[in-house]
């Protein structure tokens, strides 16, 4: 089943941190089954407290995304978006809508 990492950048606390964590995260992306479907696009906070941007991976299960989320490689670069800003990162399986019709 698909699984959907989603990340919400609620507060961004050091710039120059998520710099470093932008570029040695890009990288550890190689090789892992991953679709990008929203990378810190145009939103609207419908509701609750606004996030300052969000970033969706589609991967093909909740065990291929795990495998990325803590992949060494990974890991170190998560440290840096720790030190630069407050995030929540959710993992939800699901089915994309179109295969419920």
């Amino acid at each position: 089943m698909t699984a959907y990492l989603i990340q919400s950048r609620l507060e961004t606390t050091d710039e120059a941190e998520l710099d470093t964590y932008s570029a040695l995260a890009r990288p550890t992306l190689a090789g892992h089954p991953v679709t990008p479907l929203v990378v810190y696009g145009d939103q609207l906070t419908l509701e609750g407290e606004p996030s300052e941007g969000v970033v969706i991976f589609a991967f093909p299960s909740k065990a291929e995304a795990l495998a990325w989320y803590q992949s060494p490689d990974y890991a170190a670069a998560r440290e840096h978006r720790a030190k630069g800003a407050r995030y929540q990162v959710t993992l939800v399986e699901g089915l994309w809508w179109r295969t419920m019709l």
